[in-house]
């Protein structure tokens, strides 16, 4: 059986370390949609996010305030490369999930971090335009902010996330530390001031982690770090046009759905500076029923994720030719 054939799916969008050079260009080569949505991007941003995604180079696709657009459009167009997408009377993108019969089988839309955003799209919130611009936003804020209070980000592997916090703990003596993202059961991601995220990895190894891994990042994301960005983009998600979804969205914030246009700005807001709770999210549709999840857009982190989290899950990463083919012949 197809996973678009089952009763119960949720679809699921990467968040930053999935991007890569190239990605996104065998959706634009074949599927007019997904062009479209790069076109509009590069429109928007008023240069070519297409370019950064193709052509790179690596350096300046890596980039905040690039990543976050990039991964953006390329999740957007991967959904519209499955199902098409509609067209509001001033021309902006809206998600075909608006229409009954496509979102009869889709229970939930979840993001990681950034992904957040392809899934509130996905799920009817707001427009893919006014998604975009909301993404901009929060990169450009992130990245001023990571600029003001500089900090990292670590991945620590093989503790569960208690004994992560604990070693969070034991290490704010030195400063500010947190666990940002919890990804797994045995991979969390701590983010902070230098000093102190380095004291955690220090403790983590000395508490039998298998791999401790300081991450290429531009700042301490997800941590009090950001509260000046968190503060800034409460400002505009105020005036942003959202309304409630459609589909049910997982806030990264608690872990559970959101279903009214005031608790998706109240949780993308709080989202810069909390915890993504991967891990319990996965388990809430898990525990509401989904029987799989679509990955769209870059790479395959979230496939590989949700088989950590759920082994006996069936998951598809979904964001070249062959992937997009494959799951439209699943469709009625």
């Amino acid at each position: 059986m197809g996973i678009l054939e089952m009763k119960k799916i949720a679809f699921v969008f990467p968040g930053q370390g999935s991007q890569e050079v190239g990605m996104g260009r065998e959706l634009i080569e074949n599927y007019p949609a997904a062009a479209r949505v790069f076109e509009r991007a590069d429109e928007l941003l008023g240069y070519s996010i297409t370019q950064i995604c193709l052509d790179g180079p690596e350096e300046e696709l890596r980039q905040t305030i690039n990543t976050q657009p990039a991964l953006y459009v390329v999740s957007s167009s991967a959904l519209v490369s499955i199902l098409g997408y509609e067209t509001t009377d001033t021309g902006e993108i809206v998600t075909p999930l608006m229409k009954e019969d496509l979102r009869r089988n889709v229970l939930f839309t979840a993001g990681h971090s950034v992904g957040e955003y392809a899934a509130l799209f996905a799920a009817g919130a707001f427009t893919f335009e006014t998604g975009l611009r909301l993404v901009k936003k929060r990169a450009e804020l992130m990245q001023k902010a990571a600029d003001e209070r500089p900090g990292t980000m670590a991945a620590i592997l093989g503790l569960s996330a208690e004994q992560v916090e604990e070693a969070v703990r034991r290490a704010s003596e030195t400063g500010i530390v947190v666990a940002a993202n919890f990804n797994s059961p045995i991979q969390t991601v701590i983010s902070g001031e230098q000093q102190a995220v380095q004291r955690a990895c220090d403790i983590a190894r000395e508490m039998g982690a298998k791999r401790v891994v300081p991450l290429n990042v531009a700042g301490a994301f997800h941590s009090p770090l950001m509260a000046s960005a968190a503060q800034e983009l409460a400002e505009a998600l105020t005036s942003a046009e959202i309304t409630d979804p459609v589909v049910p969205v997982i806030a990264n914030y608690t872990a559970q759905p959101q279903t009214s246009a005031d608790a998706i700005r109240e949780n993308l807001a709080r989202q810069v500076t909390g915890s993504v709770r991967w891990v319990e999210s996965v388990r809430f549709m898990l525990d509401s029923g989904v029987e799989g999840f679509i990955e769209l857009g870059a790479g395959s982190v979230l496939a590989g994720l949700v088989k950590r989290i759920a082994p006996e899950a069936e998951v598809t990463s979904v964001g070249d030719k062959s992937s997009v083919d494959a799951l439209r012949k699943t469709q009625g």
